[in-house]
């Protein structure tokens, strides 16, 4: 549920565009940043990290949009975002005790440190070279096809990573069908929850 709640944002930009124009749908994504932002709160969930810099940067950027009527900005808006998350990969390699890559996956695969260290500056890569592809549609094509880039470029990129990802894993013999079967359940556990 949390990965439709992360991705209606970009669905509400897309089709309000294809509605009106940018800075409708600059001011839909706008509403629909804080819409999940209220959501997290309703459901009196923490709100992850990554949600409040989008959050932070629809704002920014749509903002500055909407202000200075320059579509630029909010086209922006996704290289900043990838690019600050490739950083804080790097980062949480150099200065953190965990990379973000194994804290984030470390519950479902028991990998050697080396490989959790290619893991994390791969996604890293993937975010930067997904900021570059952004530029270089953004200044390359018209308006409506950077827009549906965004949509559809968005989510093939990261199915390419995750892909790339799962083939490095397996062809390292990380995935075996242990590792892949559902993890077993004690009465115990079930009671946890009530």
């Amino acid at each position: 549920m949390n990965q439709f709640v992360e991705f209606l944002p970009v669905v509400v930009f897309v089709i309000a565009y294809y509605l009106s124009d940018i800075y409708t749908a600059t001011a839909a994504i706008m509403a629909a940043v804080t819409l999940q932002f209220i959501w997290y709160l309703a459901k009196r969930e923490p709100i992850p990290g990554q949600a409040k810099f989008i959050f932070a940067m629809a704002w920014i950027f749509g903002g500055l949009t909407l202000i200075l009527r320059d579509p630029m900005f909010i086209m922006w808006k996704p290289t900043i975002v990838n690019w600050a998350m490739a950083i804080a990969l790097i980062g949480s390699h150099f200065f953190g005790q965990d990379n973000f890559v194994k804290k984030l996956l470390a519950s479902q695969l028991d990998l050697p440190a080396r490989v959790w260290s290619k893991l994390n500056f791969g996604w890293a890569s993937g975010f930067t070279i997904a900021g570059i592809l952004n530029l270089l549609v953004a200044y390359n094509f018209s308006e409506e096809f950077w827009v549906n880039y965004k949509l559809i470029g968005g989510m093939g990129i990261t199915l390419l990573y995750v892909v790339i990802m799962v083939t490095y894993l397996n062809a390292g013999g990380y995935i075996t069908e242990e590792s892949m079967a559902p993890k077993k359940v004690s009465p115990e556990d079930l009671g946890k929850d009530n």
